[in-house]
């Protein structure tokens, strides 16, 4: 029809047709062609009528059997006929897709307003069969767009949890993209990534219940503990975006890169302690953010895991960063040793960093051996993959570029006459290309992405002092020992997975999550509230009690927020180098650079703090029972 659009076209232009006769001729087309389609689907419809009524016969003779194997087979046989169904509303709903594209260019090539009296004639005649074909489209489509709502409200824990990842999934990917994916796949490769994440997390929490003595031991002021433990975060602000960008062209490269950055991050930050320097300490840190590889493990289950287990896998990173938050301050507890070899000295504060370094070579021989590097198209040679959502006629009708079922040479004809004669219609190529830019990423955040982001720096913002803090306000107020703050620490990490597992399975279907994100709020203001100093004497249940209250708060805000963006994100950010993970993480990141200097920045502010736990380099300023002590920089 485009072709003979395109004739219309010349032969009006040397007066070879007459308007009534172009009129006449494309609208008998245009009908034949939505016959056809209308017999197809009424074919299609009884076909499956049918295949539901034999299942329907089956259901009825498994009433009073329970023989499992057979049911197993009858809900697969009911799956499939779900998935045929998809299959034809997808073709219906391109093809009235086509019909409005179709008209479009006739209107625009010959010059005439047809779209309107041809819609109004055929949709209000009894024997019109467009009415068939658009009363299919619209109305399944809100019907199936109700459903999905109602099933997004019984979320299974894994969907919830996964959502925490912040990898954006294309709600009907083409059908070659599944294939591409497993030929990508290589799950050493994928289980190395998740390590990777593990031991990073490890890496950046396992200095936390001693970093204040660390920092002490030094010279400095134990709320030197916050830029520390924040040098580390803000390193990663920049890493994130080149490990991003390199995870375009290889994703093996940059794991190695990273694996030799921490190392090298990590002995300095051992060799800090005998060096007695502040500065090699605050380095060792920057290099350890310098490898922080996380974006390179999302790249890789967003391009490289198939489709039907991408959410699982999500799940996964999501665990694998839990699991290593708490694990660190566990390793840190543990190590309580105090010796010398040679000139080195190995305590509590120097221990994580050879732990670490030496977790690195081990892993860094494991990825070396085993690691496979995907086939993996760079930026430049990026062929957007298009994704298509029932629900989402407009941008179908935008974004939709090859027709449904025509010879390779006919849609190569298409594609060239549209070049020539149209270059105008519809979307370029990069309209549904990856962002390439920051700024091009910032022009896709809606008002409610940017609310929501905003929501996450804080939520982040409140955790981290709460974490940074913990040993500085502990060793004060409750004299603990360094292993009881990394109780109190693992405790804390641990809750992240029953928390979300409760959300995900229980919460999130009995409440809007509008509703969640609110209450979710108010708990984090009431436990922060309930964490200062209002009342004599500050007693531990009181601290406990009001952290607990606001990790677990943040933890329930974190899951909605992020569920909620990866919902309202543009899928354009789905892939590429400045997605929506990266906004994310970069979100995270800058909260708790801001909130580790607001620990200095607050203990600056105060004279020196006594400690119970002083190392043998510095000696006490005041005795604990100073009355002239002033408390640390409060929650």
């Amino acid at each position: 029809m485009k072709r003979r659009v395109k004739q219309y076209a010349c032969q009006i232009k040397t007066g070879g047709y007459e308007r009534r006769y172009v009129l006449k001729d494309f609208s008998k087309m245009l009908d034949n062609q939505i016959e056809k389609i209308v017999l197809f689907m009424l074919e299609q419809q009884g076909i499956l009528g049918g295949r539901i009524a034999k299942l329907g016969e089956r259901q009825d003779m498994l009433q009073t059997e329970l023989d499992l194997p057979r049911i197993a087979s009858l809900q697969e046989a009911y799956r499939v006929i779900g998935r045929d169904l998809l299959k034809l509303l997808y073709f219906v709903e391109i093809n009235a897709i086509g019909i409005r594209k179709i008209l479009k260019k006739f209107d625009k090539r010959l010059g005439y307003r047809f779209t309107n009296y041809y819609v109004k004639t055929r949709t209000n005649h009894p024997y019109s069969q467009l009415q068939q074909v658009f009363k299919h489209v619209d109305p399944v489509i809100d019907s199936i767009k109700a459903a999905v709502d109602r099933l997004s409200h019984s979320t299974s824990f894994l969907t919830y949890l996964g959502q925490h990842a912040l990898i954006i999934h294309e709600e009907l990917p083409m059908p070659n993209e599944e294939l591409v994916d497993d030929q990508r796949y290589h799950f050493m490769s994928l289980l190395l990534n998740l390590v990777n994440t593990f031991l990073y997390m490890v890496n950046t929490y396992i200095i936390v219940p001693t970093a204040d003595d660390y920092s002490m031991s030094l010279g400095a002021a134990p709320t030197v503990c916050g830029i520390v433990i924040g040098a580390m975060a803000v390193a990663q602000i920049f890493s994130s975006v080149y490990f991003s960008a390199w995870s375009n062209r290889s994703y093996f490269k940059p794991l190695i890169f990273s694996s030799i950055v921490l190392f090298v991050g990590n002995i300095m930050y051992a060799l800090a302690y005998d060096f007695n320097s502040i500065t090699v300490l605050l380095l060792g840190r920057l290099f350890c953010g310098l490898g922080s590889a996380r974006a390179v493990n999302r790249r890789y289950i967003s391009d490289c895991v198939p489709l039907n287990i991408r959410m699982q896998v999500s799940a996964g990173f999501v665990s694998a960063s839990a699991l290593g938050m708490a694990c660190g301050p566990a390793i840190a507890g543990i190590l309580q040793v105090d010796f010398k070899v040679y000139m080195i000295t190995i305590n509590q504060n120097t221990l994580p960093g050879w732990v670490m370094a030496v977790a690195w070579v081990f892993y860094l021989i494991w990825l070396s051996v085993s690691f496979k590097e995907p086939g993996h198209l760079s930026q430049e040679n990026y062929v957007p993959e298009y994704n298509t959502s029932l629900v989402e006629s407009d941008t179908l009708e935008n974004g939709v570029t090859q027709p449904l079922l025509v010879s390779s040479q006919a849609h190569q004809d298409d594609v060239d006459e549209d070049q020539e004669c149209d270059m105008s219609e519809g979307p370029s190529e990069d309209s549904h290309a990856p962002i390439s830019s920051i700024g091009a990423a910032y022009k896709l955040l809606t008002p409610s992405v940017k609310i929501l982001l905003f929501i996450y720096f804080m939520l982040k913002y409140a955790t981290e002092i709460l974490l940074a803090e913990s040993s500085v306000i502990t060793s004060y107020y409750f004299h603990w020992t360094t292993s009881q703050v990394s109780i109190f620490l693992v405790c804390l990490g641990l809750t992240v997975i029953p928390v979300n597992m409760i959300v995900g399975s229980n919460i999130s279907n009995m409440f809007e999550d509008r509703q969640i994100l609110l209450a979710s709020e108010i708990m984090i203001c009431l436990g922060i509230a309930a964490s200062f100093h209002f009342i004599e004497p500050y007693t531990v249940t009181q601290y406990v009690v009001s952290g607990l209250v606001t990790f677990v708060s943040a933890e329930v805000l974190e899951g909605v927020s992020l569920s909620l963006l990866s919902r309202v994100m543009s899928s354009r950010l789905s892939r590429g180098t400045f997605n929506g993970g990266l906004l994310s993480t970069e979100a995270g990141t800058i909260a708790r650079v801001i909130a580790d200097a607001t620990i200095t920045l607050g203990g600056s502010m105060e004279p020196a703090v006594k400690r119970k736990r002083v190392s043998p380099h510095v000696q006490p300023s005041c005795a604990l029972t100073d009355a002239t002590c002033s408390p640390p920089f409060g929650l």
